[in-house]
């Protein structure tokens, strides 16, 4: 447990805090917290930081509870795995998981934490993550698909003081800059990750100044006390004492040939509190797409759902959280045994959301989304430039993919969205610019959302041409299972991934791969999924329909499972669209809260004939 070292131990006085005080304090952390990533933003070289934003910031009081933050990784798991002193001008760094209680998640994330003071005395904290390209390893990029060791994943830092009294730790940075493939990328990006803490730091001390220390820290008890009263009142309004509801879903494959893994959960409420349990899901996997889940992060995630679904206008923090108990069984998918690969957790942690969204729908299916673009998929390309001014010299190629946000109550799903709402799109012209590669076609799959009186938001298609030969990797999922429709809405169209070969063949991909060699020449299709429609498609208005056949979002042939029929001009048929949607009603079987496209055993037997990849085989029984 870390040992904190304070010159000034004065204790505080809580202090009553006015509205419009308390006001200005929690709009100047917002400010903060937003000022944190564009100091990142602008430092950082690494696409996936610098373009896509793949990054998260946190200001926490002294408990380390965070009061604004973006993805809510836990300080105090951390400070509790650290078992040194910490003083003013300390910044911390690890990319452990296992070191830190997860407060992150996989080796790619460097996590830097530095504590502010304010005259001798903590009053908080500032810390920032984010996805470094590379971290060493055996393939490019730091993320093989077929890992089943942490050790394959590149360098795993463990908690240690960067900086000490604001002294640079020099040797140990060489040594880890040491192990990786793009030194400057990632002296870079973690500079910016420091930098961005600092600027946190300088703005909390701004305000011990100017409100007081005591105004200061009373006012962020006050809004996380807020926020616990808030949630207090959610839950009784959202369960009944001694209800438990559970949902559960899938994990396709884990990269090695098993799959797929269950994942489920639990909600129970007892008095005040709700239990969120996730006892029954399957062991942890062989390959690297086990989520090492902090306990934290499931109370934060379950608060970010709740709150925005029920009122948005809340800034939500970690105040709520003694509300929340949490249990997740050991050497399981969310808790895996050291050393298990992780690098593939990213499916884990979009899956949650669908996992909370059919959780939480069951008891409010008016409220209820479809499961959606649950995942973040990643596409690396990496290799040594053949001729021209680069000849000999390395290119790697990180990227995020997006693809169909879910139907909802209020409307349809985004078409080619990112599963977290502050990640930016690579432009194509940085991609051509900075790496040996085409984008021929970068477009919304029609017909890949879900059909709905709400539709699922429509996966991308990207097609790359590629200049150079080199190595792909690929990571994604929803191939086997699909994004389940709700409410009567059909499921999105499941991913996709093949390769159009010099010799004019064909090849299906995988959604797992890594180093995989592709050539000068070549095209590689990248088609991610859509999301799951929200009520009866039959509902849709047809002259709505047939705009969006019209642009492109919608075949002539997806418009039928609107019952829509179109002239040849494109006009709704009206005759045609009554007596098509009559017939419908007529035949089919009642509408269900949730369509999966089949169950579990028929999706598997009809795996290869639909999908053209054999179906995994069943994971390993734990022993």
């Amino acid at each position: 447990m870390a040992t904190i070292i304070e010159t000034n131990t004065t204790p505080l006085t809580p202090v009553d805090v006015d509205v419009v005080t308390l006001d200005l304090i929690e709009n100047s952390l917002r400010n903060a917290r937003y000022e944190m990533d564009e100091v990142l933003f602008r430092t950082a070289l690494s696409p996936g930081i610098r373009e896509q934003h793949d990054e998260f910031p946190l200001i926490a009081d002294a408990k380390g509870r965070m009061v604004v933050g973006q993805f809510g990784l836990s300080v105090p798991d951390l400070l509790e795995h650290f078992p040194g002193t910490i003083e003013e001008g300390d910044v911390l760094l690890t990319s452990d998981p296992y070191s830190c209680g997860a407060a992150i998640s996989h080796a790619n994330d460097w996590l830097v934490v530095t504590p502010i003071f304010f005259e001798g005395r903590l009053v908080g904290w500032a810390a920032m993550f984010g996805h470094m390209s590379d971290v060493g390893g055996k393939s490019p990029s730091s993320m093989p698909t077929d890992a089943k060791t942490i050790y394959e994943e590149g360098i795993v830092i463990p908690p240690f003081k960067l900086y000490k009294a604001g002294t640079l730790n020099t040797d140990a940075l060489n040594i880890i800059m040491n192990q990786v493939r793009q030194p400057q990328w990632n002296r870079a990006d973690l500079n910016g990750l420091v930098a961005a803490t600092r600027i946190a730091g300088k703005r909390v001390q701004e305000m011990c100044a100017r409100f007081g220390v005591d105004t200061y820290t009373s006012g962020l008890d006050a809004l996380l006390d807020r926020n616990y009263r808030a949630m207090k009142t959610l839950l009784s309004v959202l369960f009944e004492d001694g209800e438990s509801i559970s949902f559960t879903d899938y994990i396709d494959d884990d990269g090695v040939g098993y799959g797929p893994f269950e994942l489920k959960l639990t909600l129970t409420r007892n008095g005040d509190k709700v239990l969120l349990d996730f006892e029954g899901s399957s062991p942890q996997a062989p390959g690297p797409i086990n989520y090492f889940l902090n306990d934290n992060l499931v109370r934060m995630f379950f608060g970010i759902y709740v709150i925005t679904v029920a009122d948005p206008q809340i800034l939500w923090n970690d105040g709520y959280y003694p509300l929340i108990d949490v249990n997740i069984p050991e050497a399981s998918f969310w808790k895996p045994k050291f050393p298990a690969a992780l690098n593939a957790r990213n499916h884990g942690i979009g899956r949650l959301f669908d996992l909370f969204g059919g959780l939480l729908g069951q008891k409010t299916p008016d409220l209820l989304n479809a499961a959606g673009f649950s995942s973040s998929p990643h596409f690396i390309y990496s290799g040594v430039y053949s001729e021209g001014e680069k000849k000999g010299e390395n290119f790697q190629l990180y990227s995020i993919g997006f693809g169909g946000i879910p139907g909802r109550p209020i409307g349809d799903g985004p078409d080619g969205h990112s599963l977290w709402p502050s990640f930016m799109n690579i432009p194509c012209e940085y991609l051509e610019s900075y790496y040996p590669m085409r984008i021929v076609k970068w477009e919304t799959i029609a017909d890949s959302g879900g059909a709905g009186l709400h539709r699922g938001g429509n996966g991308v298609e990207v097609v790359y041409h590629f200049l150079e030969d080199g190595l792909i990797t690929i990571h994604d999922d929803r191939w086997l299972t699909y994004p389940w429709g709700v409410n009567g809405g059909k499921p999105g169209a499941r991913s996709r991934k093949w390769i159009d070969r010099l010799d004019g063949t064909v090849e299906t991909l995988p959604s797992k791969v890594h180093d995989f060699p592709v050539h000068a020449g070549e095209y590689l299709h990248f088609g991610t999924w859509g999301g799951g429609g929200w009520g009866d498609p039959l509902q849709r208005g047809p002259g709505l329909v047939a705009l969006e056949v019209q642009q492109g979002l919608i075949t002539r042939d997806g418009a039928q499972e609107y019952g829509v029929v179109l002239t040849d001009g494109g006009e709704v048929d009206e005759s045609a669209t009554e007596q098509l949607r009559d017939r419908i009603r007529a035949n089919r079987p009642p509408l269900e809260t949730f369509d999966r496209g089949g169950d579990i055993e028929t999706i598997l037997a009809r795996a290869l004939e639909e999908t053209g990849l054999p179906a995994p085989m069943a994971p390993p029984v734990a022993s």
